[in-house]
């Protein structure tokens, strides 16, 4: 948990930042992704929120309970962490579809998409001791 803890924090509290600044429209134009004032655009990326959310929810729920020491943090980092790569996996691949590719876009979502791969089978299996 100990190198789980800031890619946690990392992200769920970038989800809950990401998505307040999309709500009050404080991404720059030139900084948005492409389209992004097209009505079906802004669609698609708000369909991201409730994973988003439930991503960051499990995420800090992992943290808390790990805190408390109940070994149910498990499950919560589990689907915290299949859920991030999802989101990833799901926007990357409608960037590849939509032939669009932006470093900053494809960079943000090929972190979530690949980061959780390095800790699922540890929250999966515990360490012995």
């Amino acid at each position: 948990m100990k190198l789980l803890k800031p890619f946690f924090l990392v992200t769920d509290i970038g989800f809950i930042i990401y998505w307040i600044v999309t709500f009050f429209h404080i991404i720059p134009d030139s900084a948005a992704f492409k389209d992004y004032t097209n009505p079906i655009m802004i669609a698609w990326n708000w369909s991201f929120f409730p994973l988003d959310i439930l991503i960051s929810i499990t995420g800090l729920s992992s943290l808390f309970l790990y805190r408390q020491k109940r070994e149910i943090w498990r499950g919560f980092a589990l689907i915290s962490l299949v859920l991030t790569f999802c989101s990833g996996l799901q926007a990357i691949a409608f960037w590849a579809y939509y032939k669009d590719f932006d470093i900053y876009w494809w960079g943000f979502n090929g972190y979530l998409l690949i980061y959780p791969l390095f800790f699922i089978k540890g929250v999966m299996i515990p360490k012995k001791v």
